[in-house]
């Protein structure tokens, strides 16, 4: 019996003609958002953060494949050519990555610590510059004015100055051009040769500010990054008055504080140049050219970002939104020692410190607030403490007690602190790759244009009306900030 079935099972096995076959595949494995190769069945993915390399032994310009190609399809990069209509992905970078973000990130930190020094010295030295020079109100508010015109002027220069220099050496210029703008001040030289040491150092903060919130604004936790490096503005505003005011009251010149700015600028323009010095080399790779092009159409290009720029909704508005708060900001630093003086009868010895108190607040409010206006959303964030702030500014104004009217004045320092990291990462967002250079340069422009007609305007004022005047156009300019805010467009989906 069991031979039989053995002998059974046996025919069956020599009669099978062939063994099963596999299904054909009917549907091909086509991708739309993938190049498509003849002949070739793996899916390639293409590195975000690096170009194709198309001449390199280890990925063959052919079609053919290998095991290990088949196997390790991710490590492959793309053979087809990169054509002028393709559109990446880009991964943003960090502050680690590349490493050295972390060392240009610390420069971006210290100009801004440098250029809060610088404005609110002011607010303590002002006394002291009219006794030592002989002026008034209207004529002591020059100094703004000259700082204003080097940022108009520096506004249509950055993008050309960056592409013609590079980062490095168009920070490393900037900063020498504040230095150099240090001097005048450090010596006790003429009065116009002090407004014009302005206009330098306001060239040269414009140049390197516009550089620093393009870098900032475009890391991971864009706005996070933003309110540290302006966050570090607020440490300069906060020690800057505390310095000057113990220089003049141990009985120094007020010109000795500017030793101290210009050793920084020095050491910021080494600083600088090393981190940024190879920037380009770096990141020309993330985006690769298309087509080599000349100085000509480079000329063309920066000018038609300009005009582009001066034609878009975000940067008119967003220029009258700093133009507001800048005056606001600045207007408060530099008179409010010059209130309390002379409405509230304070000690120019000891009333100087109160400036600090408000720069202490935009220091805390930078650093504190603004990650939480990124999670809460930049617009909305805004319109709350622009209201706060002016319901403080209306306690500094209406309180007749110096020390009550300091902690209002802390407050409104610690609302405003924020804004402008918020502004300048909602106006980052809702600008192209290539408007955002131009379009950043022309807002910083005319918002320093507005820190210096509103303390103009309230010194030209105050010499006919009193240093009371500070405070309503304080407020008028809030409502400005308002306005403009509610008219920025909403935040656009970024696509290149």
């Amino acid at each position: 019996m069991d031979s039989t079935l053995l002998k059974t099972l046996v025919q069956v096995e020599s009669n099978t003609q062939s063994l099963p076959q596999a299904p054909q595949r009917v549907v091909s494995r086509t991708y739309p958002a993938v190049p498509q190769q003849d002949g070739v069945d793996t899916i390639e993915l293409q590195s975000l953060r690096h170009p194709p390399k198309h001449d390199s032994p280890s990925h063959p310009s052919s079609g053919a494949t290998t095991p290990g190609d088949e196997r390790d399809v991710e490590m492959r990069t793309p053979d087809t050519p990169v054509q002028p209509g393709d559109v990446y992905v880009e991964a943003l970078p960090s502050l680690t990555d590349p490493p050295m973000n972390k060392f240009r990130f610390a420069t971006c930190c210290f100009q801004c610590f440098l250029g809060g020094l610088t404005d609110s010295a002011p607010g303590a030295l002002i006394p002291y510059m009219e006794d030592y020079y002989n002026i008034g109100y209207a004529i002591v508010s020059l100094l703004f004015i000259g700082n204003a015109v080097g940022f108009i002027l520096a506004a249509p220069l950055v993008d050309a100055i960056r592409q013609r220099l590079g980062r490095g050496r168009a920070l490393l210029l900037s900063q020498l051009c504040v230095g150099l703008g240090y001097v005048p001040l450090a010596v006790g030289a003429p009065f116009p040769a002090v407004v014009a040491a302005y206009f330098l150092i306001g060239f040269g903060v414009a140049v390197s500010l516009a550089i620093g919130n393009v870098f900032c604004a475009n890391l991971r936790a864009g706005t996070t990054i933003l309110g540290f490096m302006h966050g570090s503005y607020g440490v300069g505003g906060t020690v800057g008055p505390l310095v000057a005011t113990a220089l003049v009251s141990a009985g120094h010149p007020w010109s000795r504080y500017y030793l101290l700015t210009l050793g920084i600028a020095l050491c910021n323009a080494g600083f600088a140049g090393w981190s940024f010095w190879h920037y380009e080399k770096e990141t020309a790779g993330v985006v690769p050219a298309l087509a080599p092009t000349t100085s000509r159409a480079s000329a063309s290009r920066q000018v038609s970002a300009l005009l582009g720029a001066l034609r878009s909704r975000v940067v008119l508005l967003g220029a009258l939104f700093i133009f507001a708060y800048q005056g606001v900001e600045v207007s408060i630093s530099g008179w409010v020692i010059s209130f309390l003086i002379a409405t509230r009868d304070g000690d120019p010895s000891s009333v100087g410190y109160v400036t600090s108190g408000f720069w202490a607040g935009i220091t805390l409010g930078r650093f504190v607030l603004s990650p939480l206006g990124a999670r809460m959303g930049e617009k909305r964030f805004v319109y709350l403490i622009v209201v706060g702030s002016a319901i403080f500014e209306l306690l500094v104004w209406l309180v007749p007690n110096i020390v009550g009217e300091a902690v209002a004045l802390a407050v409104v320092g610690l609302l405003l602190g924020p804004v402008f990291p918020c502004a300048a990462a909602l106006f980052t967002r809702n600008l192209s790759r290539q408007e955002q250079v131009s379009g950043l340069s022309l807002i910083s422009a005319v918002g320093s244009s507005g820190g210096a007609i509103a303390p103009f305007t309230t010194g030209a004022l105050a010499q006919a009306a009193g240093t009371f005047v500070m405070h309503p156009i304080a407020i008028g300019l809030f409502f400005v900030m308002m306005v403009t805010w509610y008219g920025q467009p909403s935040t656009r989906k970024r696509t290149e």
